[in-house]
């Protein structure tokens, strides 16, 4: 290989990669451009909702993960989206932010990165364009490692349950308790 076909192929990874929407933002939602952020339900259920999974008084959506679900949201069909094809909590946060030019969208994030959205104008009629379904997997990684507790809770709820049911003797629900939470502070 010379050095020009070498040259030639890392600027078209290059260029491949930056042309990749892998995490990249939706464009037409610029942090830049947020004039208010307003949470309407920090913490809401849906008909998905599982205690054994995560209970969902134990997820309450912040500003903080509005502004980053808009910094890394990509946009995904309704087939990625539908809850029986993809990971979800059954919780979920609902939030309007308004933009600079009067458009406000309605958001409803998981914690799983799994949003979906309506445009608004600014007299909160609704815009023309359909609702929007978006994946954001750094989200999900993100909330999810700060819910590590709440999913010890549930961990610990769904064995314990077993075990009133009879099917875990007590002592082995303790033995697997004592497990996961070693496995949880190690790094």
């Amino acid at each position: 290989m010379n050095k020009t076909h070498i040259l030639a192929t890392v600027a078209a990874l290059i260029l491949a990669s930056l042309a990749s929407p892998a995490q990249a933002a939706d464009k037409r939602y610029p942090l830049a451009y947020v004039q208010k952020v307003e949470i309407t339900e920090p913490s809401g259920r849906t008909a998905w909702e599982d205690k054994d999974v995560l209970d969902c008084d134990d997820v309450v959506l912040t500003e903080e993960d509005v502004r980053y679900a808009l910094q890394h949201m990509r946009r995904v069909s309704w087939k990625a989206y539908d809850p029986e094809n993809t990971d979800t909590t059954g919780c979920k946060g609902s939030v309007l932010v308004t933009f600079q030019n009067g458009k406000v969208l309605a958001i409803g994030v998981e914690p799983t990165g799994r949003i979906s959205t309506q445009e608004y104008d600014a007299k909160m009629k609704l815009a023309a364009s359909p609702p929007g379904f978006y994946d954001c997997a750094p989200c999900g990684e993100r909330k999810m490692a700060l819910l590590k507790d709440a999913l010890y809770r549930a961990h610990e709820r769904a064995l314990r349950k077993l075990a009133a049911e009879g099917k875990f003797p007590p002592d082995e629900v303790e033995r697997r308790l004592k497990w996961f939470r070693g496995s949880r502070e190690k790094p």
